[in-house]
């Protein structure tokens, strides 16, 4: 019996309060006091997280302060605070920042258009799965910092270089999952659209699609973590301005605050994109079943 048949044959039997000695609006002042007693119970498992996660962050910055006091070598927060403001107040990190997350941008959204109709295709096509997969997994054992030299003989010092890395590392992260997606649909769901008269192109839209919707998601996640994790060793090729230029210019002085600065800055930055993919996961995905 399905989840909707089981659910018709509940609201068929009578409930044991509806009996004949049951006062009119039993039911209907149970489900009210339900409700009631239901709304603060979901507010405060939303407000939970949000209590752990402030507990988790003092509690990081608290083991930070003592290890720095302790005598190992790390600024304590007021120093990275103070150069933060410095940095904030002349316009330095926004510069850097802007820097920073338009590369990241461009090389993530362009790795990820292209990896998504390439997983697509492979896990569609069987012969261009044989012709591409080959090179997929061997470009995939090649860490993308391993091509700036390449790319930095093929195309200049410019800005085309530093995005392609990091195209490269969303592209790779991203095209395995959409491949996976199309590979994982259930067959049965095919079979019972082709059925009903569905084309290729139909079943591709309203079957294929959705349910490699999830795959694709968490390749996206996974491909913009990959994105800034190259964003540092993209920026060593002759950048001007970017956070991962900053911390390697600051590293030449032992300027820990500064390195600090950088480290939260791509870390704030990755989380809340990072955030706005899984707001988008969740959106795009409620018609699967929650667990």
């Amino acid at each position: 019996m399905s989840v909707l048949d089981k659910r018709s044959a509940d609201q068929r039997q009578p409930r044991p309060e509806q009996g004949p000695g049951a006062p009119p609006g039993a039911e209907a002042g149970d489900t009210t006091a339900g409700a009631a007693k239901s709304a603060p119970e979901s507010r405060s498992r939303r407000g939970l997280p949000l209590a752990l996660n402030a507990v988790s962050v003092a509690l990081g910055l608290a083991i930070w302060w003592a290890l720095a006091s302790a005598g190992f070598k790390l600024p304590t927060p007021p120093e990275v605070v103070d150069r933060a403001s410095t940095l904030i107040s002349d316009g330095t990190l926004a510069d850097d920042a802007l820097a920073s997350l338009t590369r990241v941008l461009v090389g993530f959204a362009l790795g990820t258009a292209a990896a998504v109709p390439v997983g697509f295709l492979m896990g569609w096509y069987g012969i261009l799965r044989g012709l591409i997969e080959p090179w997929i997994q061997f470009f995939r054992t090649i860490p993308p910092l391993a091509i700036i030299p390449l790319a930095v003989v093929a195309m200049g010092i410019d800005e085309t270089p530093k995005i392609f890395v990091i195209f490269l590392a969303a592209f790779l992260a991203c095209v395995i999952s959409t491949f996976q997606g199309v590979v994982n649909v259930d067959r049965t769901l095919i079979d019972a659209a082709r059925v009903l008269g569905a084309g290729d192109a139909t079943i591709f839209a309203r079957v294929v699609v959705p349910a490699s919707t999830p795959f694709i998601l968490v390749g996206m996640r996974v491909g913009l973590g990959s994105a800034w994790a190259t964003l540092v060793a993209a920026e060593l090729i002759a950048a001007q301005e970017g956070l991962g230029y900053r911390m390697q210019n600051a590293q030449l002085y032992y300027d820990l605050p500064t390195i600090f600065v950088g480290l939260i800055s791509i870390g704030i930055l990755g989380l809340l994109m990072d955030r706005v993919l899984l707001l988008a996961e969740r959106r795009l995905t409620r018609w699967q079943e929650g667990r």
